[in-house]
């Protein structure tokens, strides 16, 4: 692993979610068979100390790169949050004992989610978004109970994690990266603040923080045009189309607009298409892909107030690193650049070798390098440099989805069999 040997290395079951480390722990969540599990792993050892199941009342649908244990633990050094999409959330003490149970959904999210709850203060915070009925929900970490519960109108399925930021002299806000626009709520009451539209469709990655400034990340397959393409309006379209003129268009009437892919603008999934949705389907064919900074000063809509965007060679869902004084990208194929944060001028993009799959897990930086993790377990180091160099390419022979943790000179690394740890020789 580069200069480092393996520790341990303790079988688990398969899931997305990264691995969290609180005192001398590690947490992470699991799918066996049918049953969702939270785990937790001694950091020393790799024993596992103890399993607890969730309840699992129903199944949502997800796509094959995706997992029932998608969302990624939180916690607050007492307790572990984990949110399941086929229950809700659960908080457990951090030697096992149940806590509190909160059920949610059931949600309309054909892909699964994605998003993970964060601890903040004494809230749990976690984004619901969806095709229908998105919203941002706040409960307390004690009790479960919702503090506040905000809808999260014309914001469609999406993926993201919020990060909390605080102004110089203001209260904090929640920064949420959602389908179409960047936008901040207040933490303690969930009103919405402001905005910054142009964001693309089917928001994966977290955005960044650095002082004043945010950086953010959002691509969605489609959105890479130069010149937005022309989509009729409702009313041309129904003109065309709706033959029996009931005000909604059935797939066989839109054969000629949609070879394939209707299933994904029927939002509410009643096998027709409605004005409502049509619009959001605009809305997703004039969203650009694009990485951007910005200072948010005021209130309302701030998009004029954007610093810089640059908008090739950008991540599906891995987020960026911001370390060393570059921002460090990496797309699936294995392109890796290396951007200035202060103009999003290009410093350096080049290939990792060997490592041409698609990245799910986000880039991690210690110790003067960056940690690159490939779905086919292609663990990339890099020197943390503008003009970065590929150190090694370590084959761990699996498959992997999760980000891995760094902490006390370790990397600590989830694949789908196994969660390792890694350490100076």
């Amino acid at each position: 692993m580069g200069d480092k040997t393996v520790i341990w290395k303790t079988g688990v079951p398969p899931g997305h979610s990264s691995p969290i480390l609180v005192g001398s722990r590690v947490f992470l969540t699991a799918v066996e068979g049918e049953t969702l599990l939270t785990i937790c792993l001694d950091r020393a050892t790799g024993k596992i100390l103890w399993r607890r199941e969730a309840p699992r009342p129903r199944k949502e649908s997800f796509q094959k790169t995706n997992s029932p244990a998608a969302p990624s633990p939180a916690s607050d050094g007492q307790s572990v949050f984990v949110f399941f999409g086929d229950y809700g959330i659960l908080a457990y003490g951090v030697d096992g004992e149940d806590r509190w149970k909160l059920p949610l959904g059931p949600f309309n999210n054909q892909n699964g989610h994605g998003s993970s709850p964060i601890v903040t203060g004494d809230l749990v915070v976690l984004i619901c978004d969806q095709d229908t009925g998105s919203y941002l929900i706040a409960v307390d970490k004690k009790t479960g109970k919702p503090r506040w519960k905000v809808d999260r109108p014309g914001i469609l399925r999406g993926y993201a994690t919020p990060v909390v930021w605080t102004p110089a002299g203001k209260p904090a806000q929640l920064i949420i990266s959602g389908s179409f626009e960047l936008s901040s709520y207040d933490l303690k009451t969930g009103e919405k603040l402001w905005w910054v539209n142009g964001m693309a469709w089917q928001v994966k990655g977290v955005p960044l923080i650095a002082g004043d400034t945010i950086y953010v990340n959002t691509w969605e397959n489609g959105g890479d045009f130069e010149t937005p393409p022309n989509v009729d309006p409702w009313e041309t379209l129904a003109a065309k189309y709706d033959a029996d003129k009931d005000g909604r268009l059935t797939p066989d009437e839109l054969k000629p607009v949609f070879r394939n892919g209707f299933r994904d603008y029927d939002l509410n999934k009643d096998g027709v298409m409605d004005h409502q949705e049509w619009d959001a389907y605009i809305r997703n064919k004039n969203a650009t892909n694009t990485f951007l900074a910005i200072k948010p000063e005021g209130r309302g809509d701030l998009t004029s107030k954007v610093l810089w965007k640059y908008r090739k060679s950008l991540p599906n869902t891995a987020s960026p690193l911001l370390y060393e004084g570059s921002l460090f990208l990496v797309k699936d194929g294995g392109i890796v650049t290396t951007l200035d944060p202060a103009t999003g001028a290009v410093q350096k993009q080049g290939r990792i070798p060997g490592a041409t799959e698609q990245f799910w897990a986000s880039p991690v930086g210690a110790d003067g390098k960056v940690y690159m993790m490939s779905q086919g377990c292609k663990l990339a180091v890099l020197s943390a440099k503008a003009q970065w160099e590929v150190l090694k390419v370590n084959d761990l022979d699996d498959e992997c989805f999760a980000t891995p943790a760094i902490a006390d000179k370790s990397l600590y690394v989830r694949t789908r069999r196994w969660m390792y740890r890694f350490a100076d020789k």
